[in-house]
């Protein structure tokens, strides 16, 4: 068995490209060797901001052989009448290369026709990688691709070299102007090259050693903390590793060389969030706190290179910071001057979204809105004042200086004004957290006046879209609508509030006042209401719930995204009783004969005990007397649970009934209290649940 090694080389490639390179490099790579039946061991890739490089260990330098059965034409068209073989059949021999000797006939199911059994594959490995090569590297998507000189070969940044070895043998191909070869190069500084690979098992310790490079993302990961640890434990303190960016480190280094740097520390007085914005966002570099928590004025970052003079490059790197910081104290004195009147009054000259008004509009109704949540699904809870008002201000950061430099700090920038301005500590915690969740796996607010405040930018915001049509299709979803929906079931399941979306968005659309929608206010509510349920079954589907019962529980309805997930667990549970198989077909059943009568008559939920004529249905009704009440009383404490459980005391009498009663029968009366009985059966259990979903 063999190695094969292939090292991409080229300009600089972004480090939020690395990740995606490695796994389409390799993906790719494992499915071309099995098209091409080419036997294979462990195959990986690894990046760094020159270099992908793909290893593929134990390969057989063969590819492996195996026959094939080749089917021609039809045996009719094959032969003529007198048996001789026609141009067809000698077409199909030549084709493929054999003898009419080698021409035998099977059937299939459209008939008879003839074949041929041919040995395909024996390739040398070395031959088809020089075609799998070219070929996927070329294919590799990035975010952004580009050309360069008059080549037509698109890649994220321009090819300088590739290495593509088999064992010690060159693998011959060529992407664009640049031809595949044994040698390689290493660090701009420390190594630059270039090197002979004399074998493909040594090119990553040849890149180590005489390179002056770490190939290897996870090694230099450790490099990183490792060092970073030891210079901010000497310091008395500890780096606050950021993962994300601590991956995009990893990624924009080769040869990583962590470094301690200093600031001023009256720079401190400016918020930890700013300063640690700042160093993140803008230098690439991590705050370091002591043993009390707070920032201690050092900043960690990662140099490329090992210099020839540490402490020059430490001030230069102190002098950039501390113009970023400076900016920072600037816009953080300068808002403070500020006053939230002043704020609000320029929102009125900031646009939302087009037709929608202005961030100043926005506020108003968050106020409205935030306060009617207040008062009905967190009556007692919190203040009406407090989140009301902090629907108001929630957007007033956003015309602050800081936010202007920092965008990323809206919301929590809005939180620390609020504090230092004297606003209560339910407002500025809910500007802090009114953004979240920004994903589906992202944090919640911790409290509930950011809940509310969330829940109402979401609802305001799915809304006004709505009414101007603006829904989302397919991919394309510009205002992150199936985000802020997805942000509202996770805040509702979260802190269990029993919220009617229908009442939410027809108020939020209400507050809009007369604007020029496309749908009329019941038409786009129902179409949100929908799109709510569509995100509700993604939600629970990609946490493992069954289909089936997610689907029954949404078919009872979705305006209730609480109630909604009681009745979902519920009948998780239910599934897993001794006879829930039977009940279900019994219900399915009732479901069905209501659904289809009450699509032409209007059904009556109640019975006539004077026209019950057989024993079976007067068993039935004396069952429901005593049943329905319970099943009232249940709903209204949302006991679920114990109203499924019902269905199992009740199946005997309905399936006697079915048994024992003719439901459509001729009598008009008759008839129709029997559906009253069923009906008022099936509209207490069509609560829980649309058992006609559920396939048994």
């Amino acid at each position: 068995m063999a190695t094969f090694v292939l090292e991409i080389g080229s300009e600089e490639v972004p480090s939020r490209f690395l990740p995606t390179e490695e796994q389409e490099l390799e993906a790719r790579f494992n499915a071309a060797l099995e098209e091409n039946a080419l036997e294979h061991g462990k195959v990986y890739a690894l990046s760094t901001p020159r270099r992908a490089i793909l290893v593929v260990e134990d390969l057989n330098p063969v590819q492996t052989e195996r026959e094939e059965v080749v089917a021609g034409p039809p045996a009719r068209v094959a032969y003529d009448a007198d048996g001789a073989p026609t141009k067809a059949l000698e077409g199909f021999v030549r084709t493929n290369g054999c003898s009419l000797d080698d021409v035998f006939k099977q059937e299939t199911p459209k008939g008879e026709y003839v074949a041929v059994r041919k040995r395909i594959g024996g390739g040398a490995a070395r031959e088809l990688l020089s075609a799998i090569c070219p070929a996927v590297i070329t294919s590799l998507p990035f975010a952004k691709r580009m050309r360069w000189g008059a080549n037509q070969v698109a890649y994220a940044r321009p090819l300088r070299w590739i290495t593509a070895l088999l064992d010690g043998d060159v693998v011959p191909f060529e992407v664009g102007p640049v031809a595949s070869g044994r040698e390689t190069w290493g660090h701009r500084i420390h190594g630059r090259g270039p090197f002979s690979v004399s074998h493909a098992s040594e090119l990553l310790s040849l890149l180590a050693d005489k390179g002056g490079i770490t190939p290897l993302p996870a090694d230099r990961r450790a490099l990183i903390v490792k060092g970073g640890d030891e210079q901010a434990a000497a310091a008395g303190g500890k780096v606050l590793w950021k993962d994300s960016l601590l991956r995009e480190v990893e990624g924009l280094t080769e040869h990583p060389v962590p470094l301690l740097g200093d600031f001023d520390a009256s720079y401190l007085e400016v918020p930890r969030e700013v300063l640690l914005t700042s160093m993140e966002s803008h230098q690439k570099s991590f705050g370091v706190e002591g043993p009390d928590g707070a920032l201690l004025p050092h900043f960690l970052t990662v140099l490329n290179l090992t210099p020839e003079d540490m402490g020059l490059v430490k001030r230069g790197w102190e002098r950039v910071l501390r113009a970023r910081l400076e900016d920072a104290r600037f816009f953080w004195h300068a808002d403070l001057r500020e006053t939230f009147d002043n704020w609000l009054e320029k929102l009125d000259h900031v646009i939302f979204i087009g037709r929608l008004g202005s961030m100043g509009e926005k506020t108003r109704r968050l106020e409205s809105l935030c306060r009617r949540l207040a008062e009905t699904v967190a009556a007692g809870k919190i203040s009406p004042d407090d989140a009301a008002r902090a629907g108001r201000l929630s957007k007033a950061d956003l015309v602050s200086g800081m936010v202007g430099e920092f965008d990323t700090l809206q919301g929590v920038m809005g939180g620390i004004y609020a504090e230092r301005k004297g606003e209560s500590p339910v407002v500025a915690q809910a500007l802090r957290e009114q953004y979240l969740p920004a994903g589906p796996e992202t944090p919640l607010p911790a409290s509930l006046g950011g809940a509310l405040l969330s829940l109402a930018d979401k609802a305001d915001t799915l809304a006004g879209c709505f009414g101007l049509g603006m829904i989302p299709t397919g991919a394309a979803d510009p205002n992150g609508l199936r985000r802020c929906a997805i942000g509202i079931i996770r805040i509702v399941l979260d802190y269990n509030l029993s919220l009617d979306l229908r009442d939410l968005f027809t108020r939020a659309l209400e507050l809009y006042g007369d604007r020029p929608w496309k749908f009329s206010a019941a038409e786009a509510v129902d179409k949100l209401l929908e799109f709510m349920a569509g995100r509700l079954r993604n939600y629970w589907q990609g946490r493992g719930e069954d289909t089936l019962l997610v689907e029954a529980a949404l078919g009872a309805g979705a305006e209730d995204v609480r109630d909604a997930g009681l009745r979902l667990a519920a009948l998780a549970a239910f599934s897993r009783e001794s006879g829930y198989a039977e009940a279900v077909q019994t219900f399915k059943r009732v479901a069905n004969i209501i659904r289809k009568q009450a699509a032409d008559e209007n059904l009556p939920t109640a019975w006539d005990d004077a026209l019950l004529r057989e024993a079976p249905e007067k068993a039935l009704a004396a069952t429901l007397r005593d049943l329905l009440p319970r099943l009232d009383a249940l709903h209204e404490r949302d006991d679920h649970a114990a109203a499924l459980k019902t269905l199992l005391e009740v199946r005997p009498a309905v399936d006697a009934f079915f048994d024992g009663v003719m439901v459509m029968c001729d009598d008009a009366a008759l008839r129709r209290n029997r559906l009253g009985m069923l009906n008022a059966l099936g509209s207490r259990f069509a609560r829980l649940a649309d058992f006609a979903a559920l396939q048994m």
